[in-house]
């Protein structure tokens, strides 16, 4: 059995990052599958998706105040013309997909594990498909 789900996220600000995962659960339990896996995935060149706690907002804080020190706005070697060069390799860097086992029909995520939406070229309006796989 398999079942496809999308929604979109409104991001509010250059970068942020949101946390889906009610809104995967939402789709897991719409899809009537107990056990197997779970796939978020981001169709965007400039946003990401990745697991990581949900209990303390400071993490995500330090997660982006991370990716942009590693991963600075602008920089003189950045050759896109678009100019957010930065968010293509943030973007490389966090991947755009996350998969989560699935047991008794619900994600098998860790006791402070989120997923989270992660903009980096915004604000704008995204798109998140979930695909759900199993018996």
């Amino acid at each position: 059995m398999h079942a496809q789900h999308s929604f979109e996220v409104r991001t509010g600000s250059h970068s942020e990052m949101r946390d889906i995962t009610d809104r995967v659960s939402e789709a897991v339990r719409a899809s009537g599958v107990r056990d197997g896996l779970v796939t978020v995935y981001v169709p965007h060149t400039t946003a990401g998706v990745t697991i990581n706690e949900n209990a303390d907002p400071d993490v995500v804080h330090d997660l982006l105040a991370a990716l942009e020190e590693a991963v600075p706005w602008r920089r003189p070697f950045h050759r896109h013309s678009e100019g957010n060069s930065a968010a293509h390799v943030k973007s490389s860097l966090v991947g755009c997909c996350a998969t989560i086992p699935l047991s008794g029909g619900r994600m098998a995520l860790g006791t402070w594990q989120g997923i989270y939406f992660c903009e980096f070229d915004g604000p704008r309006t995204r798109r998140c498909v979930v695909t759900v796989l199993g018996e």
